[in-house]
């Protein structure tokens, strides 16, 4: 991991351009399994949640916002496995959220209803439990995106919306948010100014320099906290039983 900080660091020019956590590209032919956490991209959540949510801090995140630079970063698989291993990690309820009103994909990947969820929770008053359904995992939540209109204003817009993030927070132990990319819409940053910080995703060999630094610089300029960035699809020059090992 320090050889690709470096790396990235070379290539930016900038000495605190990211944080990085890196999740390697999959071997040709590689079929990841439904709802599991296959190696080594498992064992890159593990390493993820014990960095971000599991230090022996009080002051510790609980609710982290998950956004790409851009569409196609990964972003929505990285705040999945997050989420995952932070169930195993932790006795604590754990909340995935479905922030992505324009392409939401989390209920198809836990193959849960995706009629009713966030959109409903910002619109109507009761327990926000109610709008959360239950995963495989016993202490794992899944509050889908809901029936918002594409087409519209998207519904983090609502004057409710700190107020029952409020709720959320004061429901859960802890929260990961799917957010749509921080360079395309305002969602991020409207999430980020509530939760506790952002982590950006990044994609290795397709994500543009210069849009991953505009999108830095917009969490920075809206005061957002960056909590680090993952570097998604890393190219390993050695095999990965190697790397593993190092």
């Amino acid at each position: 991991m320090s050889r690709n900080f470096e790396l990235l660091q070379r290539a930016e020019k900038d000495q605190e351009l990211f944080k990085t956590y890196v999740t390697p590209r999959p071997e040709p032919g590689y079929a990841q399994p439904a709802l599991k956490l296959p190696r080594p991209s498992g064992d890159e959540a593990l390493k993820l949640v014990q960095r971000v949510f599991l230090l022996p801090n009080p002051e510790s995140p609980r609710a982290v916002v998950f956004s790409g630079a851009t569409h196609g970063d990964g972003c929505t698989t990285i705040c999945v496995s997050a989420g995952q291993a932070l169930a195993v990690q932790t006795p604590g309820s754990v909340c995935l959220i479905d922030a992505n009103f324009r392409r939401p994909s989390l209920h198809r990947l836990f193959n849960l209803d995706g009629r009713v969820g966030l959109a409903e929770a910002l619109g109507h008053s009761g327990p926000v439990r109610s709008y959360a359904q239950q995963t495989g995992t016993q202490n794992l939540w899944l509050v889908p995106s809901g029936s918002a209109e594409t087409n519209s204003t998207s519904p983090l817009a609502s004057e409710r919306l700190r107020s029952r993030f409020a709720d959320f927070r004061a429901e859960f132990d802890y929260i990961l948010i799917d957010a749509p990319p921080v360079s395309l819409y305002p969602d991020a940053v409207l999430l980020g100014q509530l939760a506790d910080g952002v982590i950006l995703v990044v994609e290795s060999n397709s994500t543009r320099r210069e849009t991953a630094r505009k999108a830095k610089e917009a969490l920075e300029g809206a005061s957002v906290r960056m909590l680090g960035a993952v570097l998604n699809k890393r190219t390993f020059p050695i095999p990965d039983i190697l790397y593993r090992n190092l």
